[in-house]
């Protein structure tokens, strides 16, 4: 059963982020790391489409799990194009795992990175916006896991909202605005990742840590986070 407290709490902040100036890949990162409190999952992840192909946006991995264990489970199904998130965008369903060790021929090459990170137990949520699809909300978990039907229907409300974000009033008319938005998320992830890695080894502390730095010294100064990785990786911004 899902944390009910913290669901109620993060559909307020959500739907009140909604209305505001916001970064869509911060708020998909914070998405992410809401969606795993309220599942008490090892970590969550955000794919989006682009020509065909998933690219993962975001992924977050709980302190108490191995350290980037969601990130290359991203990494891999955006390399390979398998697993149960691409799966959930091809079709349109949820792909619900409790165990994967039974699904080694599926997924082999995603499967054997699992197991390298810990992770046991994977769903994909698709991301859909009226008949197309967007991309999938990947959620990971370190144990053997029977998915609930309560558990995936709160995770596709997070889904619902992380492709509300993305379109920023779920029209199709803004289709185009979509792609931009998508490919600027993407973008900001690159040097994002970047600056979080410096920082990380600059003050031997956890990527997630590096993340809190940089966001908020963006807010103390007003910028964005992208503009304070930035600075970290070309102007050797120190915090």
């Amino acid at each position: 059963m899902y944390d009910i407290g913290l669901f109620t709490a993060a559909l307020s902040r959500f739907a009140r982020l909604l209305v505001a100036p916001y970064e869509v890949d911060v708020v998909l990162a914070e998405l992410a790391e809401s969606v795993s409190a309220v599942l008490d999952l090892a970590g969550a992840g955000v794919s989006v489409a682009t020509d065909g192909r998933l690219r993962f946006v975001t992924a977050v991995t709980a302190v108490t799990a191995v350290t980037g264990a969601a990130g290359a489970l991203e990494r891999c199904q955006e390399e390979f194009q398998a697993g149960p998130c691409r799966d959930a965008y091809d079709t349109g369903q949820v792909v619900s795992v409790p165990d994967l060790v039974y699904h080694a021929s599926r997924w082999p090459r995603f499967v054997s990175t699992a197991r390298g990170s810990g992770i046991v137990a994977v769903a994909g949520i698709p991301m859909t916006l009226g008949d197309d699809r967007v991309g999938a909300l990947d959620l990971y978990a370190a144990k053997r896991r029977e998915w609930s039907a309560t558990d995936l229907t709160a995770a596709g409300v997070f889904a619902d909202m992380a492709t509300g974000y993305l379109v920023n009033s779920s029209t199709l008319r803004q289709q185009h605005q979509l792609a931009e938005q998508l490919e600027h998320a993407l973008g900001a992830r690159v040097v994002i990742e970047q600056a979080k890695g410096i920082l990380a080894n600059r003050h031997n502390i956890h990527p997630d840590r590096a993340f809190d730095l940089m966001r908020a010294h963006a807010r103390s100064h007003r910028v964005t986070v992208r503009a304070v990785a930035t600075a970290i990786v070309e102007l050797r911004l120190h915090l």
